[in-house]
């Protein structure tokens, strides 16, 4: 029961089972590796199911989670060398030039912004959900986007 107190462990599983690839793709691009991002991914986890009963129940809980993998992500980031490619994001709809474009656009982008793009549009979260996960408004979260799109859109016409 999510409330004064905390999460309850099954909606905990219930989201790390529908969610985990979503998780591990946006912690894939914040550590550059999926390896690590699947380590940070399942290390966030076990901090939520530790920390459960610290869930006030003020957001989503998937906003919670998504706060404390982006924490875990950035955290072993720090403690180790980042990874220099993004294979998380290898797949290429068919057209191979453009996506490899595409990653490599995502991959320039300051980390904020990089996170937010992938809140949004893979993780699909709605700008709350991003506000609550960053720990920013939700005006900034508009900002943010509105500037990684402006980038991308500049570094992807420049190509075309």
């Amino acid at each position: 029961m999510i409330g004064r107190h905390g999460a309850s462990l099954d909606e905990l599983e219930a989201l790390y089972r529908s969610r985990f690839d979503v998780f591990a793709r946006v912690a894939a691009s914040v550590t550059g590796d999926s390896d690590r991002a699947h380590d940070a991914v399942q290390e966030a986890f076990a901090t939520a199911v530790r920390k459960r009963r610290s869930f006030r129940g003020d957001g989503p809980l998937e906003a919670w989670v998504w706060r404390i993998v982006l924490n875990a992500a950035r955290w072993d980031v720090r403690r180790s060398s980042p990874a220099v490619e993004y294979d998380e994001l290898a797949g290429t709809n068919g057209h191979p030039e453009r996506d490899a474009e595409l990653r490599v656009a995502l991959a320039r982008l300051p980390e904020r912004q990089r996170t937010a793009v992938f809140l949004r549009y893979y993780a699909d979260l709605d700008y709350a959900a991003i506000s609550d996960a960053l720990g920013i408004s939700t005006g900034t979260v508009a900002s943010t986007l509105n500037a990684a799109h402006t980038v991308l859109r500049t570094r992807l016409e420049v190509r075309t």
